[in-house]
């Protein structure tokens, strides 16, 4: 089983070891090899923030000049291009959730059959049919595997999008909501107006060969085979002014608490670090979703990593929320303990941002304010991420030159 670090100290110890292989990432990295070793399998780690990108960043320039491992940085920004721009878009996202909703509800029987036979690698095409079992039995998939798998949900199978993209969000442990929903839309050429990924099978036989030592309906993936799917409708995707956040956390002599969840249990580093909480409460906020036993198990597992180290840093109560109403649950600790604020890293697009319109309320109601912080480093990202990928990349890129300057002067 791929071994995906769900600690701190796991995460730190993988970065350290993958570190000095960065020269390799370049020319290794789109193949897809068993245990995944040419890859960093950190995206869980990244996710739920138990390692910063402001971390990986910094240890790379201190130790490579920009232009020897630019690919490895596009590829640590690209999940900070993707949270910025559904920033802006929202809708996207519950448009996604809701669609999601309708089919599983509305499919007719036939198609969803044939849904729940590829979800469970059972499609008649062998290589895609093993890139369905390690996800259910890793919750891993290396990403040149989700894009063909991706590409043959929809263009191979005419499967809608959005199932796959649910598949893919219930299973992957390191499920983020805005890399996921918006590569699904990439690849089905909704991301990129008419641009969509089509699997080939040479693709495969150049980067896994392994994937096709049993070529049973390879046929269907073919060279010249895969014929896109038609976007019936494109959502609209102009964008809007990103929310306002804190940058930091008021000194204040008032009761304050501090929630944690998945988008950031890291607050012992950053703006975070120097608040006096008189108690910590950390909460599941996906449940609604389906998770997999195994995600789920992720998500417990990354929970508690960050409570232990929230109750060593501050040095006060920690709990663990019930996740059936997380909501009336934040609400009840921060009566318990006679809170006048609760302050938090400022969740991004997805289940998390999706509870706050419930839990400020409820909060308000009872006299507590809510504070929503934002890390600097995403702030600024987020502002350079309202068109598409490269755009945002000259300008980051720029920034990334600048800090690696100032850390080879020092």
């Amino acid at each position: 089983m791929t071994h995906i670090p769900l600690t701190r100290r796991d995460a730190l110890s993988a970065w350290s070891d993958f570190l000095p292989t960065l020269v390799r990432y370049s020319s290794r990295r789109n193949h897809v090899e068993p245990l995944h070793h040419n890859v960093s399998r950190l995206s869980a780690a990244l996710r739920y923030r138990l390692l910063l990108e402001d971390e990986v960043v910094s240890d790379t320039l201190r130790n490579y000049d920009f232009q020897n491992v630019e690919k490895w940085l596009q590829e640590i920004c690209w999940r900070r291009y993707w949270k910025g721009w559904l920033e802006m878009r929202p809708d996207v996202w519950r448009n996604w959730h809701q669609r999601v909703q309708e089919l599983n509800k509305d499919l007719p029987e036939v198609v969803m059959q044939r849904v729940l036979k590829v979800a469970a690698g059972e499609s008649g095409v062998a290589c895609m049919d093993a890139i369905a079992r390690e996800l259910i039995d890793t919750g891993y998939l290396h990403n040149h595997a989700r894009m063909w798998w991706a590409s043959f949900w929809i263009h191979v199978e005419r499967l809608p999008w959005e199932l796959g993209a649910d598949v893919f969000f219930r299973h992957l442990l390191d499920a983020d909501p805005a890399s996921n929903t918006l590569s699904w839309r990439w690849v089905a050429g909704l991301q990129t107006p008419g641009k969509t990924y089509l699997v080939k099978q040479s693709n495969i036989e150049k980067y896994a060969p392994e994937l096709l030592r049993n070529l049973t309906g390879s046929e269907r993936i073919a060279d010249g085979a895969v014929l896109p799917t038609v976007a019936t409708e494109f959502a609209e995707t102009s964008p809007q002014a990103l929310p306002d956040y804190a940058a930091t956390v008021p000194r204040s002599d008032r009761r304050i608490g501090l929630w944690m969840h998945e988008d950031d249990l890291l607050p012992e580093v950053g703006p975070l670090a120097d608040l006096t909480p008189v108690a910590v409460t950390a909460s599941l906020t996906a449940g609604s979703y389906a998770l997999s036993e195994q995600h789920i198990g992720a998500l417990d597992a990354v929970l508690a990593d960050g409570l232990a180290r929230a109750a060593a840093h501050f040095r006060c109560p920690t709990v663990l929320g019930e996740d059936s109403d997380p909501a009336a649950s934040i609400c009840k600790w921060a009566s318990i303990h006679a809170l006048d604020e609760v302050a938090a890293f400022a969740p991004t697009v997805g289940p998390v941002a999706d509870l706050v319109p419930r839990l400020r309320p409820l909060l308000t109601s009872a006299g507590i304010k809510l504070t929503l912080i934002r890390r600097a480093s995403d702030a600024h990202a987020f502002t350079l991420s309202g068109r598409g990928f490269f755009p945002f990349w000259e300008k980051m890129g720029n920034h990334l030159r600048l800090q690696g300057s100032v850390s080879a002067e020092r």
